[in-house]
């Protein structure tokens, strides 16, 4: 696991302009160790509202395995551990659409 210091000096603004947080890096680590960077947003937001002890725990028992969607099987994993309940509940507001008055 890289410090935060470590990712600051390999940062080059004009190469790296997408990634500026910690937990921005740590979501692409995530998808690189699961082959999985077409969601790297989501593991972003992962990353952002988890705590990186459920998020080590999940990744490590995903490396151990030979899993062929190693994606799927961290999610999984995850929801087994209840961090999707707990954490995600509250980040999105719930979409509403308000009725122009008439």
């Amino acid at each position: 696991m890289q410090q935060v210091k470590d990712i600051l000096k390999k940062f080059d603004p004009l190469k790296d302009k997408y990634i500026s947080r910690e937990f921005q890096a740590y979501g692409i680590y995530l998808a690189e160790k699961l082959d999985d960077y077409r969601h790297k947003s989501l593991y972003i937001k992962l990353a952002k509202y988890i705590p990186r002890a459920i998020l080590e725990k999940a990744l490590s028992f995903v490396l151990d395995s030979n899993a062929r969607r190693k994606g799927a099987l961290f999610m999984w994993k995850l929801k087994e551990m209840g961090a999707i309940e707990k954490y995600l509940k509250n980040t999105t507001p719930p979409k509403t659409r308000k009725r122009a008055a008439k």
